[in-house]
């Protein structure tokens, strides 16, 4: 993780940070009237940007993703759901760098299955995990129900990457690399891969930890009750927080995993 760190020692990484932080909220804002859940989850073909801009910009588009995502709540969505919207998205552009870079062979032209597999494994763990973190913190805060919350998000980032990605990809990677822009080229060995096994673990993780706490969430809300509805309420400032028994310890699981990879 030392890159997310070590990029701010490099002015073009900077310089990527906030174009992917612009470009992720001009994009953001013209379909602020899309909304899926009023002032908390709306239609986002713009959920491509912090995927894309991950392949090719690295740590700056996790940091870009985050703060972009938190400039354009200032346009409809501001509040404390901000905060864990800013968490979703850094992991959302954090993921996609990490798990590509296990692939010294990959290709971004996806050419080859092993490419496109690559591709689909980048693109489904960072839908995953940004659509939990964002739920649970809506669920913690007692916002939004996580089964609507995280079900809407995960669809919606995790469509709109698998059919615009791969055209966005195609049409500025010949350029990006003419430029020179492209992370690996720009802080060297800064960034790294983790050891394989502690990535495969901590990939496992974060699939486990999101598919546990998706799926308990959707066998509640079309079963009803479970012994995992017992929720451990922390009051802070006269409002009550609620860690669910069901959703929580899949979220750490993520959260681990993130770490690990």
């Amino acid at each position: 993780m030392r890159g997310l760190l070590r990029m701010f020692d490099h002015t073009k990484m900077i310089v990527l940070l906030s174009l992917t932080a612009g470009l992720y909220t001009s994009l953001l804002i013209p379909f602020k009237a899309l909304v899926i859940i009023p002032g908390y989850v709306e239609l986002r073909p713009a959920g491509t940007i912090p995927v894309v801009c991950s392949l090719f910009f690295g740590p700056a588009a996790a940091w870009g993703a985050a703060f972009g995502n938190l400039i354009g709540d200032f346009f409809g969505m501001l509040g404390v759901g901000s905060l864990f919207g800013m968490l979703g998205n850094f992991i959302y552009g954090y993921i996609p760098y990490r798990v590509w870079l296990q692939g010294k062979e990959a290709s971004l032209t996806l050419k080859t299955a092993r490419d496109w597999a690559r591709y689909v494994v980048a693109v489904s763990a960072a839908a995953l995990g940004c659509g939990v973190t964002i739920a649970w913190g809506l669920d913690v805060c007692g916002l939004v129900p996580f089964v609507a919350a995280a079900n809407m998000i995960v669809l919606n980032n995790l469509v709109f990457c698998l059919i615009l990605g791969p055209v966005i990809i195609k049409l500025l990677l010949p350029r990006l690399q003419a430029w020179g822009l492209l992370y690996q080229r720009i802080m060297g060995s800064n960034v790294g891969p983790a050891p394989r096994a502690l990535h495969l673990v901590g990939l496992l993780l974060i699939y486990a930890g999101c598919l546990m706490a998706l799926g308990y969430a959707n066998l509640k809300f079309f079963t009803g009750s479970t012994f995992l509805d017992h929720a451990l309420t922390v009051p802070i400032l006269g409002h009550t927080f609620s860690l669910h028994a069901g959703i929580t310890p899949g979220a750490l699981l993520l959260f681990v995993g993130c770490i690990l990879i």
